[in-house]
């Protein structure tokens, strides 16, 4: 067991985290709480965090790929996600194998080489052949049973910026990374 920022890391998940080099998100209930606000003009508004962007630009300092893949189809997660760096962006995709497999193709890895972090059951079937498979805190009791680490931390409350943490600790690049909160 090792210490890690947001608590204890079990050795198992450190040494899966030494391997990533692609991390794949889910969008609501990961980068955000999970809820969504619709105006009275049908206008729909999601919460991110600071935090979490910041991870996503620290991992995109070093030799990191991420990608993002939601069921949800919504232009501010698009805008959201430029913004950030990511250019490997999947909406409303119903069957997340499909790009999970494109993205292996595209930059020649396997399966170990991934982690995915989600919430809920639509996750599972990618994170049953990832490498390093994460449920967020407040994520879904199922899936947490069939993750190899259960973040600390809520889906929209800094979730994403455990793990990226996680990763560039475990494969000594946490001091080298260089994030911006935006």
């Amino acid at each position: 067991m090792r210490q890690g920022l947001y608590g204890p890391v079990v050795d198992e998940v450190w040494q899966k985290a030494t391997k990533i080099k692609l991390l794949i998100c889910d969008v609501d209930g990961v980068f955000s709480d999970g809820r969504i606000y619709l105006s009275n003009s049908g206008e729909e508004l999601k919460a991110f965090h600071t935090r979490d962007g910041f991870g996503i630009r620290s991992l995109l300092s070093t030799d990191f790929h991420i990608a993002i893949i939601t069921g949800r189809k919504s232009q501010l997660v698009e805008d959201r996600m430029t913004a950030l760096g990511v250019s490997d962006i999947y909406q409303g995709v119903d069957d997340k194998l499909e790009p999970f497999n494109e993205l292996l193709a595209k930059y020649d890895l396997t399966s170990d080489q991934v982690a995915y972090i989600g919430d809920d059951m639509v996750d599972l079937p990618v994170m049953q052949q990832v490498g390093l498979a994460v449920c967020v805190a407040d994520g879904h009791p199922y899936v947490k049973q069939h993750a190899d680490m259960i973040t600390h931390v809520s889906g929209g409350f800094g979730a994403v910026r455990e793990l990226t943490d996680l990763l560039l600790m475990s494969q000594d690049k946490f001091d080298a990374a260089h994030g911006m909160s935006i």
